[in-house]
């Protein structure tokens, strides 16, 4: 395990306890970590990580798979259903920079114990809109039970705050494999917990809701007790050599980080344009499969073929990413993604091969994910990862809500299809910039963020100490060759 610490020491750690430059902001006592101390450390971190997902994964489907039917409920027509998990998209949207900018001055843990909480007060009040029968507090409900997903999103990020570059991929998909759990038993217990309120003020379709509220404040709960110390925090404290000033860390600065890397700038439009890609045909799907005669248990079947790509390969998709680069990965996402559109776009009346599209469309999404993520947190300055994390999420979930509103406009004037030949369209400038990007490369052997790739020209042997220079680069700053 000597190998997990090796490009973490510097030249300043002349004890085994590093203490960090202070001259930026004091240092916590759990900020203070030991080099022997890192390796139980990130284990710790990525179980409470994947804890929290997995119980967040029991949540966010509740609302996913019963919003439309409790907009149609308490507005008493099927016209304004759609609002319902739009207004939850949107939350999730406008939420992520303003819990970005917390997670930025305070850590990963506050931003993650409000997002859950904003979450649970969000399901409290739909559970309260379907009783006093009012819509526009449904929305506003579902709106905040968006951060829900949210927290999600942003654990992907904070496992990736301690691990070298070269594991970032690994970190970061390990705790999105985890939300396949929680997806896959969320709408299968939404049934029997509402038939537990058969009889009371609260109707069978809203009972799921208040056990999302408990399951979120489980979450809360855990994250607050147990994410010690803050991953986010105890990174800086072992990047001396960054600026921790509250300017480097603002959301100006993000802005400003990203404009400055043309890595960046491409990560952000690969997790845009894959969550775009899927979102917009995958909404879609249900009621292609209806129009062509699939019942709800077919239908229920694809979905969850669907599920099982995005999530349950994303562990495949983190090592490929890792061992191969984050480019390579991109490249894989956008041909797994044509793949897709093609499959499902030209399926007409055969089921098994939309099936195999939304499977593709799956496996696509996770590698556009995981690559453009962790490439995104490869190309920015350690003090402003949170505030461009924050700017990745709210940029990739505004896009999809416009995508899948449009989608059904699409496909209500020129049919599914034709959808499907618009979300490819979208690759294309992707396609586009992640050749130019590979093309720029200096070196072919280049590894993924900013060391030299394992057992490559020049990077440290397992078990070698790093140099100080070389540390300072990996935790805190983008190489030259990022702008």
């Amino acid at each position: 395990m000597s190998h997990l610490c090796t490009s973490w020491h510097t030249a300043s750690v002349t004890n085994p306890l590093y203490a960090p430059d202070t001259s930026a902001r004091p240092v916590r006592p759990a900020e203070r970590v030991s080099a022997d101390d890192l390796p139980a450390l990130r284990r710790r971190t990525s179980a409470v990580l994947i804890a929290s997902q997995i119980l967040g994964g029991l949540g966010v489907p509740i609302g996913i798979a019963l919003a439309p039917v409790l907009a149609s409920e308490v507005s008493g027509s099927e016209a304004w259903s759609g609002l319902a998990p739009t207004a939850s998209v949107a939350g999730t949207a406008l939420l992520s920079l303003p819990l970005a900018a917390v997670m930025t001055s305070r850590g990963r843990r506050p931003g993650l114990v409000l997002a859950y909480l904003i979450g649970a007060l969000g399901a409290g009040l739909v559970v309260l809109a379907t009783i006093v029968e009012n819509f526009p507090l449904l929305l506003i409900g579902m709106a905040a039970f968006g951060a829900g997903s949210s927290a999600n999103l942003q654990a992907r990020f904070a496992a990736a705050d301690l691990v070298e570059p070269d594991r970032r991929g690994r970190a970061i998909s390990t705790v999105i494999w985890a939300t396949t759990i929680g997806s896959v038993l969320g709408p299968n217990i939404a049934a029997p917990v509402g038939r537990i309120f058969r009889g009371t003020a609260i109707s069978e379709h809203a009972g799921p809701f208040f056990f999302a509220a408990g399951i979120f404040l489980s979450a809360a709960l855990l994250v607050a007790v147990l994410l010690r110390p803050d991953p986010l925090l105890t990174a800086r404290a072992l990047a001396p050599q960054s600026d921790m000033s509250p300017a480097s860390r603002s959301l100006r600065a993000g802005f400003a980080a990203v404009r400055g890397s043309a890595k960046a700038r491409l990560a952000l439009v690969t997790v845009a344009v894959s969550h775009t890609a899927m979102v917009s045909i995958m909404v879609m799907t249900p009621v292609h499969l209806g129009h062509h005669g699939a019942g709800l248990q077919l239908i229920g079947l694809v979905i969850s073929g669907h599920i099982a790509g995005m999530y349950a390969f994303s562990p495949v998709m983190g090592w490929l990413s890792d061992r191969f680069g984050r480019l390579s990965v991109i490249g894989l996402a956008i041909g797994l993604l044509s793949c897709a559109a093609l499959l499902a776009g030209t399926a007409g009346p055969s089921h098994g091969r939309t099936a195999a599209g939304l499977f593709l469309l799956g496996l696509g999404w996770s590698a556009g994910l995981v690559a453009g993520s962790a490439l995104l947190t490869d190309s920015v300055p350690q003090p402003a990862r949170a505030a461009v994390q924050g700017l990745s999420d709210l940029t990739m979930n505004t896009a999809a809500g416009v995508g899948g509103a449009i989608a059904g406009l699409i496909v209500a004037q020129v049919g599914y299809g034709w959808l499907n030949v618009a979300a490819a369209c979208l690759l294309l400038p992707l396609a586009a910039s992640a050749l130019r990007r590979s093309l720029a490369r200096p070196s072919a052997h280049e590894a993924p963020g900013t060391l030299p790739a394992p057992d490559s020209p020049g990077a440290p042997a397992h078990g070698a100490p790093a140099s100080a220079a070389t540390t300072a680069t990996a935790t805190s700053a983008p190489s030259a060759t990022d702008h």
